[in-house]
């Protein structure tokens, strides 16, 4: 279980029980602390029988205020690390080599992405560098998980809730294909994109959202691939908000999943689906629609979803 600073109400408690001679044992036991974090509460101001929880809040939010992660960054070493970058080392030998372990070859690149080695870019790297990597990490930590999708998503009651993937070319081909299922319909449709960058798919996901009434877009759930870093500016611009799936669980996105699967039925994994013309993937969209889903009392995507839209219009 992750730990909590101690909270104001916490300290309100910690103060009044202590005022009644309480030990910090059985004050710990009450509010469900450990009796260690209760004795250094007591005594951050000094005399535990002179604890205050106002003066105790206000000393803590000084030194969070104040408090900065030292990490292992340090100009000297930075300078070296510089240096063998430079020299056309790699992240990884300098990682066992100069500093013998002790710094980590992914710590290397992340101080690249984020510019804590100045002067130099992606571009010392022999091999130019994973350059979304620094905007996939910060996607994760700001996107909106799922556990914070509406309730009423999980019915497939409602229209209007969507699932976004991509399926991509066979290694050595760029092009790709943006996936989307509208989760009560089921309803699958696909873009062509030129590359898996986040770009490409805001501009698919901006045409999608475009080519329908409005009302037919309501939230949208995604991986944590890198392209969906889009996600502030859907946000901004179609008030759409992208819900990310937990790692390793598409059964989290499971009618998009199954609809890609439907679609390399057509493209296996062996295709380059650049050379896919728009038609022939419109004819094969059509046939994956067209067809009775169990799931749907034996009605298929394309009824179910041209009858939504009548609806909206």
């Amino acid at each position: 279980m992750s730990y909590h600073h101690i909270s104001i109400c916490e300290r309100g408690k910690i103060e009044e029980l202590n005022k009644l001679g309480y030990t910090s044992r059985e004050i710990g036991n009450r509010i469900g602390r450990h009796h260690s974090s209760v004795s250094r509460e007591l005594i951050r101001l000094g005399e535990s029988s002179n604890y205050n929880a106002e003066l105790s809040q206000e000393d803590y939010k000084a030194k969070r205020k104040n408090s900065k992660p030292i990490g292992k960054w340090n100009e000297e070493l930075s300078e070296q690390v510089k240096e063998k970058l430079r020299a056309t080392w790699s992240p990884e030998q300098i990682s066992h080599t100069i500093t013998s372990g002790k710094l980590s070859f992914k710590t290397i690149y992340n101080w690249l992405y984020t510019g804590r080695l100045p002067g130099l870019s992606v571009d010392v790297l022999r091999r130019k560098g994973k350059k979304k990597t620094s905007q996939t990490a910060v996607f994760y930590a700001r996107g909106t998980p799922i556990r914070k999708r509406p309730k009423e998503v999980y019915s497939r009651k409602t229209f209007g809730h969507w699932e976004l993937d991509t399926v991509v070319s066979a290694r050595g081909f760029s092009g790709c294909l943006a996936t989307f299922v509208e989760r009560k319909t089921r309803f699958y449709t696909a873009i062509p994109m030129s590359d898996r960058t986040a770009d490409s798919m805001e501009s698919a996901i901006k045409f999608l959202h475009g080519s329908f009434p409005k009302g037919t877009f309501k939230t949208a759930t995604t991986d944590r691939g890198g392209e969906f870093a889009c996600f502030h500016a859907i946000k901004r611009d179609l008030g759409l908000t992208l819900y990310f799936a937990d790692p390793y669980s598409p059964h989290q996105r499971g009618s998009n999943e199954y609809g890609n699967g439907l679609l390399r039925e057509f493209y296996p994994k062996s295709s380059n689906l650049a050379a896919v013309s728009q038609q022939t993937l419109n004819d094969n969209l059509f046939l994956i629609n067209s067809r009775p889903r169990k799931c749907l009392n034996w009605l298929s995507p394309i009824q179910l979803f041209l009858h939504e839209l009548a609806h909206l219009t």
